[in-house]
């Protein structure tokens, strides 16, 4: 019986340790394959993306972008797919921001300046429209509080007895529902700080345009905001 069980436990031995030597080669086989995976590059279309959040005005360089690899199905149309497309957008020369730009945010040419290399009101007009201006105070102006890309009614106030002793004032709205594209110099849609206004540059039709310089004449015009996305008229 010894001799028997010590063949049996040699044998159980000898076991082991051939299936624990099976385990090693299996482990040395996958382990290279499963390394190589983890470091194969991903597949997808070369799109270039902010590197860090841009500002309006900021301009770019090569240190600003970079490329990421996205999903087919998922670039944007229009997107660049080298910096030295996004580095001679403006006229050859590195464009600046028009708008907030998030990181990793793909470019588009709608928010990079073309001709002009500057951010500039004039590329924020849509398209047939016109960008005029009114004289406006702090409190025509909505207290500082209509920033650029909010939307106001224009109402116009005026005498009708301007001669008599006594006046009679009408108020009637101008125009509704218009984008405000600056408020003085400032033209940053990511403002948020209000400030004392002297003038307001509205995006307006041509028709809206006549009606605003003739207006402008007739009394004094004020700024009614308007809720964020209401877009009716009354």
């Amino acid at each position: 019986m010894g001799l028997h069980m010590r063949v049996v436990t040699i044998v159980s031995l000898g076991a082991c340790a051939l299936f624990g030597l099976g385990a090693l080669v299996v482990a040395k086989t996958m382990m290279p394959a499963t390394a190589s995976a983890r470091v194969a590059p991903l597949a997808g279309s070369p799109v270039v993306v902010a590197k860090a959040p841009l500002k309006f005005g900021d301009r770019l360089d090569a240190s600003k972008v970079e490329i990421l690899k996205l999903p087919s199905n998922a670039v944007p149309e229009g997107a660049f797919t080298t910096v030295a497309q996004v580095l001679a957008q403006d006229h050859g020369g590195p464009p600046v921001s028009l708008a907030a730009i998030a990181a990793r945010e793909p470019l588009l040419p709608a928010k990079l300046s073309g001709p002009g290399a500057r951010a500039s009101i004039a590329a924020e007009i849509g398209e047939g429209m016109r960008a005029y201006t009114i004289k406006v105070t702090d409190v025509t102006g909505v207290g500082g509080h209509a920033l650029p890309g909010d939307h106001v009614d224009v109402v116009l106030m005026r005498d009708m007895t301007p001669g008599a002793a006594t006046h009679n004032y009408v108020s009637q709205v101008v125009t509704q529902n218009i984008k405000v594209l600056g408020v003085d110099l400032n033209a940053d849609q990511a403002a948020n700080k209000p400030a004392t206004p002297s003038t307001a540059t509205l995006e307006v039709s041509v028709t809206d345009a006549q009606k605003l310089a003739v207006a402008g004449d007739l009394g004094k015009l004020s700024l009614a905001l308007r809720k964020t996305g209401a877009t009716e008229v009354a």
